[in-house]
């Protein structure tokens, strides 16, 4: 069998489907706090809006425009829609009845209760239509549909009313209300109390209720709430784009409005109404989704996150400080010293902040060097960058302008950095830079020093409390003269020289991860040792599959530890019987990526910005970098045990793209709780950090 053939890859956009069922799996697991299940489910209901904004939206556009790009699987667009349909309507129900029949009543048990309108008891009536009218009403407005008033542009994933209409020489029978975005979607009761617990009413169903206040001299028939997903592909041409920034700022004001590919309506709705909303998208029966329950369940998310129960929820934690600073030890006392890895959010994400803030007020800093992708609202990063320059420093970031449903914040964080002195550059025409890097040049004496801080995921203080990845600061001299190259090729003009130690793509990084698995397979036909450990968010691109599908037909033994998309078939005998894989979705979203090589029993250990997808090795500046502090290399190498042994969180892939649970042959081991403890362990055992 040739290993390009079709049947030895899963489906892509179903393996997708297929990773967010396992999330939906922690939201159905009764052993997990209530209030993280209801995050759990929020967190499906995000992912199915990303997939349907992307995914689903690009399957559209090649069955319209008949360009058909065949996947490795080779199923068509207009088939591959149809089984996603499918999936995707089996997975929203599931959704539906976990809230209905387990969510919502449970948490009632717990005092913590949900309403429609028509459920209120009577004596809070009062207070909800004082809300209506002195906080909704003043926002609302009723647009009309008729020949003289066109169906509104309504934005990407808002809540909206359909209004049914009677009266006498009326031109339509239909209007729309927009819910504006800056009203909370559930509304607490105005009285609460400790003993009483928490009520809340869904915002939807209060404006359903006295929407017919906005319709003077008419009959309102009927009022249905729905949610139309429109597609998000940004598309900006960089070699016309003379400004990128204001490009891309015009661009999102356009995804907002993008072709509709997702309906969403409530269970109640007529057919009628859904059929004509259906027409006015230009919809068919299979882009609509009715749902049991209230549109959107993302919107409680920040009630699963405030409510004030902390018996409902994981046990908060403090993360470890991996050094501890003094006047007479800095931070970069401590990386002279040898390599130092953090893995959050075990170890602190404080540590990343104290290297770039020392470096920021540090007199011997020279320049400073960073990639952002993502960051947070408030980033202390961006701050201390700010600061940088303007203490003097030669400050050089490279940020994403289009990290996806980031651009805005990027865009503003730029501005801001540029009104500051700081050297903003938009990376290489037509490639993201999603590589994590920061290089600190100090003047030490006589000596210039460079540090690196590489990493896998992004600077993000907020997300480092809720993803795991890991970090690596060094003052190696050729580790941290790749990064200045890496840098200077970003923000020069310059041909790809090559690099001693870092893979980067799109250059060389899948070409040396090949040579790697080559090696492997010689090792392996030697009789040596020969094994591959890989870690990461997706496997796609073809031709790496095709590579491991080779090193496993060769007897190299593969573990493959893929949290979300896998299109990697195992189990197929003659062709990847040596290769298992396994994902891990747990309290922490897994996002490190590791990759191990045994040559022949002289372990190489990588870690990396890159998942292997065809996005990530071929339109991407992203980074693999080889981990040389024998400690560190035995620190990743525990990590990645750990990983193995779970058999709690870990479910197992088969050769027809089904996950199960593995079998229970030994005691329970569930690898993010394990590495919690140790964390808390070792914070306990050492003093803290002093600021």
């Amino acid at each position: 069998m040739e290993l390009d053939d079709p049947s030895l890859f899963l489906n892509r956009g179903l393996s997708w489907l297929e990773f967010n069922q396992r999330v939906l799996d922690q939201a159905l697991d009764k052993s997990n706090p209530l209030l993280e299940r209801l995050k759990f489910l929020c967190i499906v209901s995000s992912n199915l809006d990303e997939f349907f904004e992307v995914r689903v939206a690009g399957l559209k556009q090649q069955v319209q425009t008949q360009l058909v790009a065949l996947a490795p699987d080779a199923m068509s667009p207009k088939t591959e829609l149809a089984a996603l349909s499918k999936r995707a309507r089996q997975q929203v129900k599931d959704q539906y009845r976990c809230w209905n029949d387990e969510i919502r009543p449970w948490l009632a048990a717990q005092n913590i209760r949900f309403h429609d309108f028509p459920d209120l008891p009577e004596q809070e009536h009062p207070h909800f239509e004082k809300f209506f009218h002195e906080r909704v009403f003043p926002v609302l407005t009723p647009l009309a549909i008729d020949p003289s008033h066109p169906f509104p542009q309504l934005l990407n994933k808002s809540l909206n009313v359909i209004v049914q209409l009677e009266g006498e020489g009326l031109n339509t029978d239909i209007a729309v209300v927009q819910v504006p975005r800056i009203l909370p979607r559930v509304v607490p009761f105005s009285q609460q109390t400790e003993e009483q617990g928490h009520d809340f009413v869904f915002l939807g169903s209060i404006i359903k209720h006295f929407v017919g206040s906005l319709f003077h001299g008419v009959t309102v028939v009927g009022a249905h709430l729905f949610r139309v997903t429109r597609n998000s592909n940004l598309y900006v041409d960089e070699e016309e784009a003379e400004n990128l920034l204001h490009a891309i700022e015009e661009e999102l004001r356009h995804v907002n409005r993008g072709a509709a590919v997702r309906l969403e309506v409530q269970e109640d709705c007529p057919d009628a109404v859904a059929d004509r909303l259906l027409e006015i998208f230009s919809l068919n029966q299979g882009d609509l989704y009715r749902h049991d329950g209230p549109i959107n369940l993302t919107r409680l998310m920040p009630l699963a996150l405030s409510i004030d129960r902390p018996d409902l929820r994981d046990k908060r934690f403090t993360p470890a400080s991996v050094v501890s600073l003094n006047e007479e030890a800095d931070i970069f006392w401590h990386i002279r010293k040898g390599d130092i890895l953090l893995h959050h959010p075990y170890d602190s994400f404080q540590t990343v902040l104290d290297f770039l803030g020392q470096a920021a007020e540090d007199p011997n800093t020279l320049a400073i060097k960073q990639t952002l992708y993502r960051t947070s609202s408030d980033s202390p990063l961006v701050a201390s960058l700010i600061q940088a320059a303007q203490n003097g420093k030669q400050v050089t970031v490279i940020i994403e302008l289009k990290a996806r449903f980031d651009e805005a914040a990027n865009i503003k964080w730029a501005r801001l950095m540029r009104e500051a002195g700081v050297n903003v550059i938009y990376g290489i025409a037509g490639l993201k830079t999603h590589a994590k890097a920061m290089l600190i040049v100090r003047q030490e004496g006589d000596v210039i020093r460079r540090y690196a801080h590489l990493g896998t995921g992004n600077y993000h203080p907020s997300t480092a409390r809720l993803y795991t990845d890991l970090g690596l600061l060094t003052a190696n001299r050729e580790l941290t003269d790749d990064v200045a190259t890496m840098f200077n090729i970003l923000t020069g003009v310059s041909k790809f020289p090559g690099l001693k130690e870092l893979h980067m793509a799109p250059y060389d990084l899948r070409e040396g991860m090949l040579a790697l698995i080559d090696r492997e397979i010689d090792h392996a036909k030697a009789g040596r040792a020969a094994e591959i450990f890989v870690k990461m968010n997706a496997l796609v691109e073809e031709g790496m599959i095709e590579a491991l599908y080779r090193a496993s037909q060769a007897g190299v033994k593969i573990r493959l530890m893929i949290r979300g998309v896998c299109c990697l078939r195992p189990g197929i005998p003659g062709v990847s019987d040596n290769i298992e894989v396994r994902s891990l979705v747990g309290r922490f979203l897994e996002h490190s990526r590791i990759i191990r090589f045994e040559n022949g029993g002289s372990p190489d250990i990588y870690l990396g910005s890159a998942d292997w997808m065809p996005r990530n090795l071929f339109r991407r500046v992203e980074t693999t970098f080889p981990l040389r502090n024998p400690r560190v290399q035995e620190h990743v190498q525990e990590i990645i045990d750990w990983f193995w042994r779970d058999n709690v969180k870990a479910r197992v892939l088969n050769a027809d793209g089904e996950y199960l649970p593995r079998p229970l042959e030994h005691e329970l081991f569930d690898a993010q709780a394990e590495f919690l403890a140790e964390s808390q362990r070792r914070r306990k055992a050492k003093p803290a950090v002093v600021q």
